[in-house]
């Protein structure tokens, strides 16, 4: 299997398999990421499109000096808060990954109870919680896509789940 790396300078040269190849590697999180963004699928899967639309057509823009998922996401990332800017604040459907990671912190099962506890949190808190637990991007990676330092990252984890666990009772 090749590296992302190699695949965009392959893509550079113009092979649509490799674009096929990343496309398949990444839509699926990126979608997932877009949902978290969006109140319709539909809306979501623009999203998703258009975020490697702009990879495509943009490829030249991409160095290699960062890892590539951070790169991709952090497009994804700013067409999300476009597109957020359009409506109110997003209601979050599909649950079911960061279910699983906040139940392994939280113990939490309920869906709206997560739902509840995320949408307590700041924007800023919420977003980072989302890239670490739901798409699991390291601190390093979610600072990228942030646009913050990996301590700014950190924190706003941190942070998110002290929250969440006070409001839930759970304080440790």
């Amino acid at each position: 299997m090749l590296s992302d790396d190699k695949l965009i300078e392959q893509i550079k040269c113009g092979d649509k398999q490799a674009a096929e190849e990343l496309i398949t590697r990444y839509y699926a999180s990126i979608l997932r990421y877009c949902r978290w963004h969006c109140s319709s699928a539909e809306k979501a899967e623009d999203l998703a499109q258009e975020t490697f639309y702009k990879l495509f057509r943009n490829i030249s823009g991409y160095k290699g000096k960062r890892k590539f998922k951070a790169y991709l996401y952090t497009i994804a990332n700013r067409l999300c808060i476009d597109e957020s800017r359009k409506k109110p604040l997003y209601s979050i459907e599909d649950e079911e990954i960061i279910i699983d990671e906040c139940d392994e912190i939280l113990r939490l099962e309920d869906k709206e109870e997560i739902n509840y506890l995320l949408s307590i949190l700041s924007p800023e808190q919420r977003e980072a919680i989302i890239l670490r637990f739901g798409e699991q991007l390291e601190f390093h990676e979610i600072a990228r896509v942030m646009g913050c330092n990996m301590r700014t990252a950190q924190s706003r984890v941190r942070n998110g789940l002290k929250i969440m666990r006070k409001e839930h009772g759970n304080e440790r």
